[in-house]
């Protein structure tokens, strides 16, 4: 099905509804990889932050072996000027790239679905509106594009790798939806969600699963060696009192570049959770050029940007996780910055 299969579960929600072209099956993901690496980086929600891509683009260009990078979507967001819009994509589109819901809604224009996100009822009502307005202002800005909002409309949803010995299965929600929040890291705290998960890895022959989407990074190491590594956000600050993204790096080998926030083996691979060092007020002082006092991506970000969420290190990790002594954080001052 292509973007423009709009069947919805429920159409009446924008923003909440998840359209059935986004579903897929954890069985189709036992299929060959399409990507061999000795150390293969998952950029998960980039957010249209430039800095922070320049960084990840350096720490990949660092790696002394088989580097690749996947953007596994949602790469767009805070975007919205036109040339933002354009260097993000055009250089992200250089790489491997999975579509996102925000990706998925640029190339479809139809907005029954909102932003596609799919949220939860825990997140509220005003949130949700504000990401749909979100949604729509990036999609005016990308009608000055329509060649690149029909290559975003061609990327897959998923993809299959290996490092090493490990099978990796690259998604941007969960094993069974685009937009699926089977992988958030409340979700994984449930013994009856661990036990789903189980299965999905059974049904894909995953080693590795590696996603995004729900905004907070968690690690979680599962029986047999399994490890679920969700990134959060490459393009935003992703623990409290920090201005630093965050990305996952598997690979044959520890990264040497930087040292990882915290990290978990795989059998004889390593899935580590690395910072994404970049150029912090720079971002601040773009994403206001966009989107000032008063606008929805202000009021639903701005706090995150300058000071982080209310969220710990130490809750990203969960079951034999062994955490490392988180460096490397940029910790902001005391006084608040806004």
């Amino acid at each position: 099905m292509s973007p423009d299969s709009r069947l919805t579960i429920d159409n009446s929600r924008p923003g909440r509804s998840c359209p059935l072209v986004y579903r897929y099956s954890p069985v189709s993901l036992a299929r060959d990889p399409e990507l061999v690496a000795d150390a293969l980086y998952i950029v998960g929600g980039l957010y249209g932050n430039r800095p922070a891509l320049e960084s990840v683009l350096e720490l990949a260009a660092a790696e002394p072996g088989r580097a690749a990078l996947v953007f596994n979507g949602d790469f767009n967001w805070f975007n919205v000027d036109q040339d933002g819009f354009e260097s993000v994509n055009r250089t992200v589109l250089g790489h491997n790239a999975l579509r996102g819901n925000v990706e998925t809604e640029l190339a479809a224009g139809d907005p029954s679905a909102g932003c596609g996100c799919a949220y939860p009822d825990r997140v509220s009502d005003a949130e949700v509106e504000r990401s749909n307005a979100i949604l729509e202002r990036l999609r005016d800005a990308s009608r000055a594009f329509p060649a690149l909002r029909a290559a975003l409309g061609q990327l897959p949803m998923n993809l299959v790798a290996r490092v090493g010995g490990a099978r990796v299965a690259i998604v941007h929600g969960d094993a069974e939806s685009l937009a699926g929040w089977g992988f958030a890291q409340e979700a994984l705290d449930g013994p009856r969600q661990r036990e789903r998960i189980g299965q999905w890895f059974d049904q894909a022959r995953a080693d590795i699963f590696a996603c995004s989407h729900t905004c907070l990074p968690v690690l979680c190491e599962l029986p047999g060696g399994r490890v679920v590594a969700n990134n959060g956000a490459a393009g935003m600050p992703n623990f409290r009192a920090t201005r630093h993204g965050v990305v996952t790096r598997i690979g044959v080998t520890p990264a040497s570049a930087v040292e990882a926030l915290y990290a978990v083996r795989a059998g004889n691979t390593y899935v580590e959770a690395l910072p994404v060092h970049y150029e912090a007020a720079r971002f601040e002082r773009e994403f206001l050029s966009n989107w000032p006092v008063g606008s929805p991506a202000h009021a639903s970000y701005h706090g995150r940007i300058a000071r982080g969420p209310n969220y710990e290190a130490a809750r990203a990790i969960r079951r034999h996780a062994v955490p490392k002594r988180l460096r490397g954080a940029h910790p902001l001052p005391q006084e608040d910055p806004t």
